[in-house]
């Protein structure tokens, strides 16, 4: 396999876990910004506060998204092992 092809798969690598890790990190952060602000409106510090909306929020999210990471994640395999049938040809 030549260099160029590595860097290709892993490039293609980075965006896929790129893609699979969007939906959650996205959400967390979002809730997360709106707790913040509501304890900031409210003065109220509570540390569970902040932690269980992002649970329930990142658990709906991937329930929502998983059929997208699965399509994701086997295309991307598909495609690494048809890489690798053509490695092994040559």
């Amino acid at each position: 396999m030549q260099a160029i092809d590595l860097g290709a798969i892993l490039e293609q690598t980075f965006i896929v876990a790129l893609k699979l890790s969007a939906p959650a990190l996205l959400t967390a952060l979002a809730v997360g910004l709106l707790v913040s602000l509501f304890q900031a409106v409210t003065q109220l510090n509570e540390s569970t506060l902040s932690f269980v909306p992002k649970v329930i929020a990142i658990g709906v999210v991937m329930m929502m998204a998983g059929s997208f990471m699965t399509a994701t994640l086997l295309t991307f395999t598909r495609h690494l092992f048809d890489q690798l049938i053509l490695v092994g040809t040559t």
